[in-house]
């Protein structure tokens, strides 16, 4: 796929990884739906550095949990472009709670935006993707190493990120050959909000490649994924080699 000139939504696209994904793709000459949930104003500092890349953006605010509300943000994309080229699904919640605590509430929140909403939001995407003489797309899907090896101290994390995973195949599936569908899985390339510098630096001293990585290696691999037009149903791991260990 040719990147310039096309319409793309990136969900959670107002700071860490998504922001970075979403500047990429501008860099890249896509035009840009920046989806938000809570983060108003970051997701105004983004719009208003994807607009000075010189592509036309606009920033859509949706509980991707909920049916209507993803209704109403690609009803926003229909309204403003007309089309819609590239999804990338980057919205998720990482949550640290001991498996005896976790609540019904607590699970149902992580697989609604974790799971659910790249289920709706790819649907929805696909919908528009086929209309149109020029029909087709493609869609990433932000998965994680959670979903290859489980972090019991992050069960709806680690089930809903395996399940965005299997998600990825089966969208690939029944979406070929119009629209193909791919994964990234990153590993450290966001330094958690409650770690110091020094942890995050000695973490990565541990991996093979001797370093933590950043939000523009999980960028780089979504834009080669958009590119690479013979690769469907595919999870690229983005990690330093931690898996590996």
């Amino acid at each position: 796929m040719e990147l310039k000139g096309k319409v793309g939504l990136v969900t959670g696209a107002a700071h860490r990884i998504g922001r970075d994904i979403a500047l990429e793709l501008a860099r890249q000459g896509v035009h840009l739906v920046i989806h938000y949930n809570a983060s108003a104003e970051a997701a105004e500092r983004t719009l208003a550095d994807a607009r000075a890349l010189g592509v036309d953006a606009i920033a859509v605010q949706a509980d991707q949990s909920r049916g209507d509300e993803v209704a109403a943000l690609f009803a926003a994309v229909q309204h403003h472009f007309g089309r819609l080229d590239v999804l990338v699904n980057s919205a998720a919640v990482m949550e640290r709670k001991p498996l005896l605590d976790i609540t019904e509430a607590d699970w149902e929140r992580v697989m609604g935006i974790n799971l659910k909403g790249p289920f709706l939001c790819a649907q929805a995407a696909a919908r528009l993707m086929l209309r149109g003489q020029s029909a087709g797309g493609a869609i990433v899907n932000i998965a994680d190493l959670a979903g290859l090896k489980p972090w019991p101290s992050y069960a709806p994390h680690s089930v809903s990120k395996a399940g965005v995973i299997m998600l990825t195949r089966v969208l690939a599936l029944a979406l070929a050959p119009t629209i193909r569908v791919n994964a990234v899985a990153p590993g450290p390339v966001a330094k958690p909000l409650n770690w110091s510098d020094e942890r995050w630096l000695a973490h990565g001293s541990k991996l093979p490649l001797k370093r933590t990585g950043s939000g523009q290696d999980v960028a780089d691999a979504v834009v080669f994924l958009l590119k690479s037009d013979f690769v469907t149903g595919e999870l690229l791991i983005v990690d330093g080699g931690s898996l590996l260990t």
